[in-house]
């Protein structure tokens, strides 16, 4: 129960990575708030999850900063604190670089990147807020990124864009929020099972061997995995850590070659 007593933030949580972050920090004693833009998947998510005590949600849409000051007030209205976010919305267009269109662009930066940096200075206006009050002192920002935030695939552009610039927010926001004790974190998964994988780019068996040739670990990683790090870097086993995005890719970053994938 290495989060106990702790109140956390997910965001994008009524699937793929972030409700795995939920349900980890659940599981590790965090009392937890989830949004998410689509309300039935998120009902649906913490009915799933047993809707206990420890969890609340809230319809949000990362990109309005409304959406996402409300969020993390209700974290403290409901739970008296915040202590962890997860800035995990995001969305990814697929699509050939000279058809992105203004809209293309605006709508994934909007969420991806906004959303993270809207996340970032509500949660730390908030851990700030109550440390002065006395109730504890700083608190943890984790930013999902991505292995596309240095890897280069032409049709995720938009999405690659967004990410790099999430782990520049990553880096700034660590030291400017570091005075405060505030730790900023990111994590850059590689291909991980989510409906956002499934939907966007494991869309046919070449799609599947061309992930595999370019991940030494020869899978693709779960949710869980993800957000297993996750809890690591928002508990105090994280520490000493601040400013650094941490690969969860199964060995994506190191590999400058393809290795054979069996049919």
């Amino acid at each position: 129960m290495k989060l106990a007593g702790k109140v956390a933030v997910v965001t994008g949580a009524a699937q793929g990575i972030g409700r795995a972050c939920a349900e980890r920090f659940l599981k590790d004693g965090a009392k937890v708030v989830i949004g998410d833009v689509n309300e039935a998947q998120l009902a649906k998510t913490a009915a799933d999850l047993g809707n206990p005590a420890g969890l609340a949600t809230l319809r949000t849409d990362v990109s309005k900063r409304a959406d996402v000051d409300a969020l993390v007030q209700l974290a403290a209205d409901t739970f008296g604190r915040l202590d962890i976010i997860v800035n995990n919305a995001g969305i990814a267009r697929t699509q050939q670089f000279l058809d992105i269109t203004e809209e293309d662009f605006e709508t994934v930066l909007g969420i991806n990147l906004k959303g993270a940096f809207f996340g970032t200075q509500a949660a730390a206006r908030q851990m700030i807020a109550q440390s002065e009050k006395g109730l504890g002192s700083g608190g943890v920002v984790i930013n999902m990124s991505s292995v596309n935030a240095l890897l280069s695939i032409p049709t995720l552009s938009t999405y690659a864009m967004s990410k790099g610039a999430m782990n520049q927010l990553t880096t700034t926001a660590a030291v400017a929020l570091a005075p405060h004790n505030i730790r900023v974190v990111g994590i850059g998964p590689g291909t991980i099972l989510t409906e956002l994988v499934a939907q966007q780019i494991m869309t046919s068996d070449a799609a599947r061997k061309s992930v595999l040739s370019r991940t030494p670990i020869g899978r693709c990683g779960e949710p869980s995995e993800v957000a297993s790090v996750a809890s690591f870097l928002a508990s105090e086993d994280a520490s000493y850590v601040t400013g650094q995005t941490v690969y969860v890719d199964g060995g994506r970053m190191i590999l400058n070659y393809t290795v054979p994938v069996k049919d």
